[in-house]
């Protein structure tokens, strides 16, 4: 998955936890300009539109198509995919249906042909057409046409696209869109029945696709866009070419030959680069049949055929000749070899040659006959029994009605007509002798549709009638505008958006720079530009506009009355406009910076605002925490200030709070110790704490003051921390100890150890004085790690025996190597080769840790770290809500200490 692509998945799963946030921002200041995605087109035909579908309810102005204009709401859902999808965005087929819920103007229920509101239970068709219906509709519908016909039927349709579902996905519980939430709670910040969490479907439902990607939008209605993924190395269909492509538009041909290898195995592929399996190979060819017997010239695809002459080739037997077409390989064996009886199949001739008769056997043939219940009575007999059976038996009809002896072969039908309903329960089937299994009706419906104004045409049915498919045209008050609805739900519409200018001059002082609207209905929007007239304060009006207005369009009718209104409506005067209420700021008890407040000029007074008092206190430090209060002595204020003089001489006024709070300082040389003194602005004392400090070899722990410790410089700390006497580490390579004076870091010595070691042969007669980085020479000389030799064993087998060695044994050779085998078998000894417990100086230094215990220990610092971060992400999260509800506390006791002071406030 690209980077960018997880990187919009991963922010568009965190909104929904901003959006009350977002919400709240919103209110206070217009929302920012988001990226506009392409403009959904209109419907290409309006009159052929479903009743269900979006489009149909779009002007043709084509002026409502921006989807990031129309609702924040949809800006946020589309926001994430125009992260990753760029200015190539196609947003034109979810973008209709977003458009409709933006405005909260979603088709009807075509069922009941009640409009949806955000409110309602719905359920949305998931196949192709995305039609949004009401859920107690389209489980009745459901239920009527699973269970409505003579035969229950296991599949019920969509009222839209008769799409076939189920009996089991009858919905049975209102989820949103994406099907994660049930029961989604209304929210004005999203789109209406949505859960506003990403939607998450496939953008592909086609395994073979290579699309895994999943949709990036909020949960939204209508099918979900293109994926916008980017594939860098995508390859054509014939594997020739590689670019970077869209993951949606990621099979591509890249028009040259395709040059696959065909079937045929001789020829490659002649088409341009195709999806799909190669068409047969076309290239021509004489090719002989599968006898062999024939040449004919065909395509290289039907190089295998067979040709119109028998075989007659020479069975097995050699008696017989193949009846059999054309065919490759051998003929095969000879039929009438093996058993044979005869005509009935009672007698058996064991050795009857091929090429001889079988004879009758004389007793009655008894082979079923074609009625399937009677056996043929006639002896046994060459040749197909009579097809006819004449054995006369008494019959019933279809129907049941009538029983009469007939001859087997014949069929009995009576006169009666059936009476039953057919599948549709209104009509007699009618049919003569009918067995029960009655055709559909053929009747027309003509039952009145919902939308009261059409009949039903389809063939008489059960259940509801399908939705009618006529369209109604709603024009805007100039008529050049217009839009299609489906039959019986025009009552609800509104009228369309025109893009046309109005034709109804305003008469306020303002019709020459008033910017001029569109059709419209009804009355012409009042003008929203300033008033401007001068007032007696000499300030000048910066109200709207409340001058007169022009008379009114008449209101939207779908069906105008035939009289007329004889009462002319005329214009409407203006108002006088109201009193000055030029704004001036006003500062707050505390004169805090940005707090001023808008008021009239006539009403200015300082407020209490909502911030902390912020006063420097006396300790230098920190500032004074009480709510905004009149100061005893302002600050920074000049002699003869109005404010400095109203707060000196004000009953309101108020010290602020002592600090109490301990030192918060960073001491210098700066250290991990607290100042134990309180508040204070003076610099802080020495740090006079004990710091314990190993030296390197761990034989001594140094006790510092952390003052003086840290006033050293590096080189000074790593000198004092030694201890000065030998450092006595155990070498890596040897069994010797370190001879350095205590040090930081590595010994190093470790491969060059001046001291002596005992050098002796395999046998230990032998025995030589060697410097101990002579022997781990020879040790790596001879493919043997040091560090594997134990200590007792260092240095024994370097050397080689000399003659005098077995001399001096006086043991012969035999001897020798028994007692050998039997030191290695003998306990005792392994066990006094284990060498001895080492110094508690050496321990720990050469313990081998284990893979498993790596691991383990691995594994528990992870967990050890995810549980600290769960602790540490649960501590922030009550900090933050606690400092919400102390915030909260604050502004009460604020609130009820400015009620009290009230009274008193009349003062100022």
């Amino acid at each position: 998955m690209p980077s960018s692509y997880a990187a919009a998945a991963a922010g568009s799963s965190s909104r929904k936890t901003n959006r009350t946030s977002t919400a709240a921002a919103a209110t206070a200041r217009p929302p920012a300009p988001s990226p506009s995605p392409a403009p959904a087109p209109p419907a290409a035909n309006p009159s052929a539109a479903s009743d269900s579908d979006p489009s149909s309810y779009s002007s043709s102005s084509g002026d409502e198509a921006d989807l990031t204009a129309s609702d924040s709401a949809t800006a946020s859902v589309v926001s994430a995919y125009l992260s990753v999808a760029g200015e190539g965005a196609d947003l034109s087929k979810v973008g209709i249906f977003l458009s409709s819920a933006a405005r909260r103007r979603s088709p009807p229920c075509l069922i009941c042909f009640d409009p949806i509101r955000p409110s309602d239970p719905v359920w949305s068709c998931s196949s192709s057409c995305f039609a949004i219906l009401h859920l107690p509709c389209i489980q009745s519908w459901a239920h009527q046409s699973a269970s409505g016909a003579a035969v229950p039927c296991p599949t019920w349709g969509c009222p839209k696209c008769r799409f076939a579902y189920p009996k089991s996905q009858t919905p049975t519980s209102y989820l949103c869109f994406c099907s994660k939430t049930v029961d989604p709670t209304p929210d004005p910040w999203i789109l209406p029945h949505s859960c506003g969490d990403v939607c998450g479907r496939r953008l592909n439902a086609n395994l073979d696709s290579g699309c895994e990607h999943t949709c990036l939008l909020l949960c939204h209605p209508g099918p979900c866009p293109p994926c916008p993924a980017v594939v860098p190395n995508a390859p054509c269909f014939c594997g020739a070419h590689r670019e970077p492509r869209r993951c949606a538009h990621q099979r591509y041909s890249c028009a040259g030959k395709c040059n696959k290898r065909l079937s045929c195995g001789l020829h490659r592929c002649p088409v341009n680069c195709h999806d799909g399996p190669c068409p047969p190979c076309a290239v021509r060819g004489k090719h002989k049949c599968e006898c062999g017997e024939t040449m004919e010239e065909k395509l290289c695809s039907e190089s295998v055929f067979q040709c119109k002459r028998e075989c007659g080739g020479m069975l097995d037997c050699g008696k017989h000749r193949c009846e059999r077409g054309c065919h490759g390989g051998k003929c095969g064996e000879c039929p009438l070899r093996g058993r044979r009886t005869c005509p009935c199949g009672k007698k058996d001739y064991p050795k009857l040659e091929c090429d001889a008769e079988a004879a009758t056997c004389g007793s009655t043939c008894e082979k079923v006959l074609g009625c399937g219940r009677h056996r043929c009575p006639e002896r046994c007999h060459r040749g197909p029994c009579d097809e006819t059976c004449r054995l006369v038996i008494t019959k019933s009809c279809r129907c049941g009605g009538l029983k009469k002896e007939v001859p087997c072969y014949q069929e009995l039908t009576c006169e009666r007509k059936c009476q039953r309903l057919r599948n549709c329960g209104r009509h007699a089937c009618k049919r003569r002798c009918c067995a029960g299994d009655c055709p559909p009706c053929s009747e027309t419906c003509d039952r009145k549709l919902r939308c009261g104004n059409h009949k039903c045409l389809s063939p008489c049915h059960r259940g509801a009638c399908s939705p009618c498919p006529l369209m109604k045209t709603i024009s805007c008050a100039c008529g050049k505008t217009c839009f299609e609805v489906p039959c019986g739900t025009e009552k609800n519409q509104k009228p369309p958006k025109c893009s046309k200018k109005c034709n109804i001059p305003r008469l306020c002082r303002h019709k020459l720079e008033c910017r001029p609207h569109k059709c419209h209905y009804g009355a012409c929007p009042p003008c929203k530009l300033t008033c401007g007239e001068e007032l007696s304060c000499g300030h000048t009006c910066k109200e709207r506009c409340h001058g007169p207005i022009s008379p009114p369009n008449p209101e939207f009718t779908l069906k105008p009355t035939k009289k007329k209104m004889e009462k002319q409506i005329e214009c409407t005067p203006g108002t006088l406009c109201p009193p000055c209420k030029e704004v001036v700021l006003g500062p707050c008890f505390g004169q805090h910076l940005g707090q001023e407040r808008a008021m009239p000029c006539s009403k200015w007074r300082p407020f209490p605002c909502q911030n902390l008092c912020g006063n420097p206190l006396l300790c230098g430090n920190h500032y004074c925490t009480k709510s905004c209060h009149v100061l005893e002595v302002p600050l920074n204020q000049p002699e003869g200030d109005p404010i400095a003089s109203v707060s000196k001489e004000n009953a309101l006024a108020e010290p602020c709070e002592q600090c109490d709070l301990p030192c918060q300082r960073v001491r210098e040389p700066p250290c991990s110790h607290r100042c134990p003194l309180p508040c204070h602005l003076s610099d802080c004392p020495p740090c006079k704490v004990l710091v314990k400090k190993p030296c390197y070899c761990g034989a001594m722990v140094h006790a510092f003051e952390c003052v003086y410790f840290n006033n050293l410089k590096a080189k000074e700390q790593l000198k004092v921390r030694s201890c000065g006497g030998p450092c006595h580490r155990k070498l890596p390579n040897c069994p010797h100890l370190c001879s350095e004076v205590c040090h930081p870091g590595m010994c190093p010595s470790v491969d060059q150890c001046m001291k002596k070691v005992n050098v002796r042969c395999a046998c230990n007669m032998l025995k030589q004085e060697w410097i101990c980085q002579d022997v781990l020479k020879e040790y790596r000389n001879s493919g043997r790690d040091p560090k594997e030799v134990p200590k007792s064993q260092f240095g024994a087998g370097l050397i080689a025996c000399g003659e005098d060695c077995k001399k001096k044994v006086k043991v012969p050779d035999p001897e020798l190597h028994l007692r050998k085998s039997q030191e290695t078998k003998n306990p005792a000894v392994e066990v006094a080769s284990v060498p001895k417990r080492r110094k508690r100086r050496d321990r720990g230094q050469e313990v081998k840790v284990s893979k498993f215990q790596e691991v383990k220990a691995y594994v528990m610092r992870v967990l050890l770290i995810i549980l600290l971060s769960i602790i540490i992400a649960a501590g922030l999260y009550l900090l933050w809500k606690g400092i919400f509800w102390l915030s909260d506390w604050m502004n009460e006791m604020e609130e009820q200490r400015a009620r009290q002071r009230h009274p008193r406030g009349a003062t100022l």
